[in-house]
């Protein structure tokens, strides 16, 4: 689709108020289809995008903003970028085939045409795919690093998460919360088993990759001889699982009491404090570790646009049988189709899955 120019027939119009009129240009729902189109592009093409967001510096100076953005954008950005309404005050300019340098480098362009009577707008850069590793990444409001010029680069993924409906929330806590005081007894009996059988701590925690890509830390109990992390890369040759996961049916650092936690699942437990605290759901994809979440293709970390949850369709139907391509398409036909029918469902299908062991390792 080509950039729709700031007047014309065909553009669907934002309201105007008689109190602070604004340009014409994409309403807040357009805007998202056209991030959802060119999200698609580059998960197809491997193409960087990025979106330029600008906001007036107060109330008193939106009138003379938004009307000298219009003037500029209209002239400044290309056929093959869009610009549009992202909520009551902010503007978003969509950059195709643009990286964060170039987005940058318009909003300085765009500061440059603004006057002391008029302050430019504050500019925020957000790019699609992360053009950056983890390591840079802060667990702020979004995953974001800082440029070679001191410049903040936000990761856009964080636009497209889905917030989580009520349903689902209460869902959540009524679960965990009943399921934490019912299991109090196993979860004593465990940790005593832990701290009997190995040294080290009764819970292992471990950053993982949330919604949007946040970090949270998600509990298990200890299944692993302490400080099993570090041997990882040892065995990484060994890995049985393609794609960034690791997975390993005979894995050299799981105690013998452990083997027994995981064939029950009974590790995954403690996670249930991370569903009451809202970090994950009783039903979703499953977090990754963050290195190997960062280490996903673009289109797989469409994964993240729903909160991670404890069981998913991959834990009743693949599990470590599946490829992890196939393993990502279980979590997208899960994103795809949330409803309490389908977390109700899958919730029920977890209990024999869990019983039957069905491709676990």
């Amino acid at each position: 689709m080509m950039f729709a120019r700031l007047k014309g027939p065909a553009r669907r119009r934002v309201r105007l108020t008689r109190k602070v009129p604004r340009p014409n240009l994409y309403d807040v729902a357009h805007l998202r289809r056209v991030l959802e189109r060119e999200r698609a592009r580059s998960d197809r093409t491997g193409d960087v995008f990025s979106l330029l967001i600008l906001t007036p510096r107060g109330k008193e100076f939106e009138r003379a903003t938004w009307r000298r953005l219009a003037r500029i954008l209209k002239r400044r950005l290309r056929l093959t970028d869009d610009a549009g309404w992202l909520d009551g005050r902010r503007i978003g300019a969509v950059l195709a085939h643009t990286s964060a340098a170039g987005a940058w480098k318009l909003a300085e362009d765009i500061g440059k045409e603004f006057t002391s009577r008029t302050p430019p707008p504050l500019c925020k850069v957000y790019t699609y795919p992360n053009e950056w590793s983890g390591d840079d990444e802060t667990n702020d409001e979004t995953p974001r690093r800082i440029d070679d010029d001191g410049r903040q680069v936000h990761s856009l993924e964080a636009f497209f998460v889905r917030p989580m409906p009520a349903w689902k929330r209460w869902l959540d806590v009524v679960g965990a919360a009943w399921g934490l005081v019912l299991l109090a007894p196993l979860f004593l009996l465990v940790a005593i088993a832990i701290k009997l059988s190995s040294p080290g701590p009764v819970f292992f925690r471990q950053d993982r990759s949330g919604l949007g890509g946040r970090r949270f830390k998600m509990y298990k109990f200890r299944s692993m001889v302490a400080g099993a992390e570090r041997r990882q890369g040892e065995l990484r040759a060994l890995n049985e699982q393609d794609g960034p996961a690791f997975k390993l049916s005979s894995d050299p650092r799981v105690t013998r009491l452990g083997k027994l936690l995981r064939a029950t699942s009974i590790d995954e437990l403690p996670q249930l404090w991370n569903v009451l605290f809202g970090e994950m759901s009783l039903v979703g994809p499953r977090p990754l570790p963050c290195a190997e979440s960062e280490a996903c293709e673009s289109w797989q970390h469409r994964r993240l646009d729903v909160t991670p949850g404890l069981t998913c369709i991959w834990q009743v139907r693949g599990r470590s049988r599946v490829s992890f391509a196939e393993w990502v398409r279980m979590d997208l036909q899960y994103v795809r189709s949330v409803s309490p029918a389908t977390d109700l469902k899958i919730l029920f299908q977890t209990v024999p899955a869990v019983l039957l062991r069905k491709g676990a390792k």
